[in-house]
């Protein structure tokens, strides 16, 4: 998942971005959350169904919500409840950007075509994350600070094993006269053939509907082992050539200190600015995901999300000799955490008070759709 304020440019991080962008007086909204106890960010996984089985799918993994269930057992919701239960989470939190995730989010796109109306009236940047195996409303692409973004991982060889049936072709056919972002998620494989990278760079790059590409390096649960991993030597291949092809391809959000945080990544879920902003539920809208969107536990030594490593990189960054934009996060976070000590019922981040009801475990059938 990626946060709605990353920029179009990632070489010039003081462009404007097209809409649904966070400008400065969000961002200074955000601060102000944090500041009551807030998270800015809300990443909800609205149903535990989706037609795909892809290898290495955190989501489904028996340790992603603790271990007691998983995300397939989970009651989820529907309908009216549905719809009303996002926004409910949603007043609670008063996040700035809300990640609407899955299983496959567009398995309930009747709901999500009257929650995200909803969420663009109350002023709430919405991202749909999704496979692309259901075509896209394109009454979406009207409303102000909604996003789609479209999970492709690699070109067809690759892609189209993994992800059926929410195939090139199916993608393609689902996205046209849409416009949309498309998060790459790089794995062992891709790299062992000479010039993958800028194939897939280019050939989405020239596709109408992409606004945006996004990168994320497939991040393991710790003492996983598995062929999607990649060693240090890849990421060193990373850092080096994907800030080059930025620069040929703009679409491409990548620049050398992204590169840098994907080498340097955050040492544990303290220390990742993302995980801190973030309040993850799952399917049945009680049970937190944590310490991070991937639940589990996840590797953060080799973690390669998208958001933790843009975020990760942003903390870095000088505003006024040796004061960083960290000092601002870690400071902003201790008087949250002072004043959440202050309120009873505060509605906390799960970084700040990992607690949340017992999933409670459901066996009907999912929903299937054939290829």
């Amino acid at each position: 998942m990626q946060p709605a304020f990353a920029s179009k440019h990632p070489n010039d991080m003081a462009q404007a971005a097209p809409n649904p962008s966070i400008r400065p007086r969000e961002l200074f909204a955000a601060w102000g959350r944090i500041l009551t106890g807030n998270a800015p960010m809300l990443s909800i996984e609205i149903t535990r169904e989706c037609p795909l089985s892809c290898q290495g799918c955190y989501a489904y993994g028996d340790s992603h919500l603790g271990g007691g269930v998983t995300l397939s057992e989970l009651n989820d919701l529907r309908g009216d409840d549905l719809v009303e239960g996002v926004l409910g989470l949603v007043r609670k939190h008063k996040p700035l950007h809300v990640s609407l995730v899955g299983g496959e989010p567009m398995v309930r796109h009747r709901e999500l075509g009257r929650i995200l109306p909803a969420l663009s009236k109350m002023g709430v940047f919405a991202l749909v994350v999704t496979s692309g195996v259901i075509a896209i409303p394109a009454e979406w692409m009207e409303l102000p600070r909604v996003r789609v973004a479209v999970s492709v991982d690699g070109l067809p060889e690759d892609h189209d094993v993994r992800r059926k049936p929410a195939t090139y072709e199916r993608i393609l056919k689902n996205i046209e006269g849409r416009e949309i972002n498309v998060h790459w998620v790089i794995m062992r494989p891709m790299l062992e053939r000479a010039g993958y990278l800028e194939e897939y760079v280019r050939f989405w790059s020239a596709r109408p509907e992409v606004d945006r590409i996004w990168v994320s390096v497939y991040t393991p649960q710790i003492g996983e082992q598995s062929r999607e991993m990649l060693t240090r030597e890849d990421r060193e291949t990373l850092a080096r050539e994907l800030p080059a092809l930025a620069l040929r391809y703009p679409k491409l959000l990548f620049n050398k200190g992204i590169g840098e945080a994907l080498l340097h990544p955050p040492k544990n879920p303290d220390d990742c600015v993302f995980a801190k902003m973030s309040a993850n539920y799952s399917a049945d809208f009680e049970t937190r995901v944590e310490p991070c969107v991937f639940g589990g536990a996840p590797d953060c030594s080799q973690c390669g999300c998208s958001a933790s490593s843009g975020l990760h990189w942003i903390r870095s960054i000088k505003v006024a000799g040796p004061v960083k934009i960290d000092h601002f996060i870690s400071g902003s976070v201790k008087i949250g955490l002072m004043m959440n000590r202050l309120r009873a019922r505060a509605a906390r981040p799960g970084r700040w008070d990992p607690t949340g009801s017992a999933p409670k475990p459901k066996s009907n059938d999912l929903v299937q759709i054939q290829s």
